[in-house]
């Protein structure tokens, strides 16, 4: 996997956000087992519950395609028209996402550009996470 060049899928991916309201621009790129990206961006909505982050929406083009299998995700964000200036972690309800259909070793890019970026797993940032297996006991 190509980190730097994942980075920059989720930087060209964060030109497309839709960020009336916050101006906060998120960008997304979800890497699949065989080698498939999908492009995330956040979209708000000026009622703010339904508005959709950069992971999620990644997550769920990819899902909508039928894949199920992820190697990575780049996330980089920051105030909407300027280079991010600081690292951007996924939200609470993205990394539930990323739990129900990765496993814990699901890397987690968080960048500032490609060449200034720090690389967590899900267990990093999500530990003792609910999944389907806490609905079977």
């Amino acid at each position: 996997m190509d980190r730097k060049q994942l980075v920059s899928e989720a930087l060209a991916a964060r030109e497309f956000a839709y960020t009336p309201y916050s101006g906060f621009a998120v960008g997304a790129a979800l890497l699949t087992k065989d080698g498939k990206i999908y492009r995330g961006c956040n979209i708000e909505s000026a009622t703010y519950t339904p508005t959709n982050c950069a992971e999620r929406t990644a997550f769920f083009k990819a899902v909508s395609e039928g894949e199920r299998s992820f190697e990575a995700i780049a996330i980089v964000g920051g105030p909407a028209g300027k280079p991010p200036v600081d690292f951007c972690f996924p939200c609470g309800v993205c990394r539930q996402v990323m739990a129900e259909f990765c496993k814990e070793d699901f890397k987690i890019i968080i960048g500032k550009s490609e060449e200034e970026y720090e690389e967590y797993t899900l267990d990093d940032i999500l530990p003792h996470m609910f999944s389907e297996k806490d609905l079977r006991k």
